[in-house]
């Protein structure tokens, strides 16, 4: 007996084809919809990037006459000279920061924390010293970059909001370390924020992960984290810049002095690799009574007052018994 032939069935039909040319058109216009978002969103960002950075390119640079005159006005309180000071080095800090991305944090973070450092170091320069003040500023903004840094570096991982309230904290903190000069507790974040100091002791234990200083930063870069951690046993960064700059000051004036004046302070001083010695020791190492060596150190020290008296520096805080 011959079956009887099915109803054609035009839903069953096409879904044995698989799917049609407007699914297929449907699905890829949803993909790229998705595709466009993401791309937006990057573009934002990026957009963003560029807006600041042509908006800082219109800050001009300062010389180092303008440097000392704002400096000392900003001392003073002038709130003028201090905002010339830092969005006259508002390039500075992107240059730093630039260095830093791709380890965890997007430039503009990197930018907006450097700034932070930046606005410490205006705070804590001293013009009278004579150096330039970029290179003092760089390790301000170093510092606060890399502490940045280290902050995001967790290997356990924490759900979005509690991250975002961890962070407030964190960047209270740092805030209140560069105010106060030294690492706030819970009991001052606590005031600053207005919020229980338990709630503050909580999430700050969060903060606090074994994490492992051999593993990867992560991004395009290799270093570790070891890499970008703070010696805490190093000068502070402030002492440390304008130290080395003294140092590369004194070897350049001490070439100004005769060779019996260089190397009487030099041995009496510890400079240019001597330890100190006394006038006695020194004596006997060049072959000059005490009395001779005192004054040739006499006759040395009024020259190099005379060379660096433009430089803004006290030579007796510089050389002392």
């Amino acid at each position: 007996m011959q079956a009887t032939p099915k109803p054609f069935d035009l839903n069953s039909a096409l879904e044995l084809r698989g799917p049609s040319n407007s699914d297929l058109i449907n699905e890829r216009h949803i993909t790229a919809e998705i595709d466009q978002q993401v791309q937006d969103d990057l573009q934002k960002n990026l957009d963003a990037t560029q807006l600041y950075l042509s908006e800082i390119g219109f800050s001009p640079l300062l010389t180092a006459d303008e440097e000392v005159y704002y400096a000392r006005r900003a001392q003073k309180g002038c709130a003028k000279s201090r905002n010339r000071m830092i969005e006259s080095n508002l390039r500075l800090v992107v240059k730093i920061a630039r260095r830093y991305n791709n380890r965890g944090l997007a430039l503009l973070d990197l930018i907006e924390e450097g700034n932070l450092g930046l606005i410490r170091a205006v705070e804590k320069f001293d013009p009278e010293r004579g150096f330039r003040f970029s290179t003092y500023a760089t390790w301000w903004i170093r510092q606060t970059v890399e502490r940045a840094i280290m902050n995001q570096t967790r290997t356990i991982r924490l759900p979005i909001h509690v991250v975002k309230e961890l962070n407030v904290y964190l960047r209270t903190s740092r805030e209140l370390a560069q105010s106060l000069d030294h690492e706030p507790t819970a009991d001052e974040i606590a005031a600053k924020l207005d919020r229980p100091v338990e709630d503050v002791s909580r999430m700050l234990k969060l903060n606090e992960k074994i994490t492992s200083v051999d593993i990867p930063i992560g991004g395009e870069s290799d270093k570790a984290l070891l890499d970008v951690i703070a010696d805490e046993r190093r000068v502070c960064p402030d002492v440390r810049a304008q130290d080395d700059d003294i140092k590369v000051s004194i070897v350049r004036w001490l070439n100004d002095l005769n060779s019996k004046q260089r190397e009487v302070l030099a041995r009496r001083f510890g400079l240019l690799g001597y330890e100190p010695s006394t006038l006695e020791d020194v004596g006997k190492e060049i072959g000059l009574t005490r009395e001779r060596v005192r004054q040739i150190q006499v006759e040395a020290l009024r020259r190099l007052r005379d060379l660096i008296a433009g430089q803004g520096l006290n030579i007796e805080a510089l050389f002392r018994d």
